[in-house]
């Protein structure tokens, strides 16, 4: 069974300032709920073929896995994926203007899980979907105040 989660939020603030922040991995534990921390493994700036490494604890668990960058339109659009684990994760960012200083988020996580995880993939899409509104929500006070 294949997870697809997607939320979005509206941010009054430039799309720049909102993709620019969104888009740097170092920012990721000041506004993701479940992430503890994040290493480069490769040289800074995001760029296509950059990985990062993430801790993070989600459903009582730590987790660690490395994304890489597999697009990057700076300001439009940021896809990371991993193929380690029992879960191969996709995850999407894509910013819109929708004024001049109101921004819309989508935050985009998909994969497909294996073996056990398999079972627990509607738990987990559930448990994705509430993070995430967390997370967008942490954003937005940030990045409004």
């Amino acid at each position: 069974m294949a997870v697809d989660v997607r939320t979005e939020i509206v941010i009054d603030a430039p799309l720049a300032r909102v993709a620019d922040y969104a888009a740097g991995p170092g920012n990721a534990p000041e506004w993701y709920v479940n992430i503890r921390s994040v290493r480069w493994e490769t040289e800074p700036p995001v760029a296509v073929g950059s990985r990062v490494a993430f801790v993070a604890r989600f459903l009582g668990r730590e987790l660690a896995y490395t994304y890489e960058i597999v697009e990057h339109e700076p300001g439009s659009r940021l896809v990371m994926q991993t193929a380690q684990g029992p879960f191969p994760m996709r995850t999407t960012y894509t910013w819109e203007a929708v004024g001049p200083t109101r921004t819309r988020m989508t935050l985009r996580n998909s994969g497909s899980p294996s073996g056990f995880a398999t079972v627990a993939a509607p738990m987990m899409a559930m448990e994705m979907r509430r993070a995430n509104r967390k997370d967008l929500a942490n954003l937005k006070t940030r990045l409004e105040s």
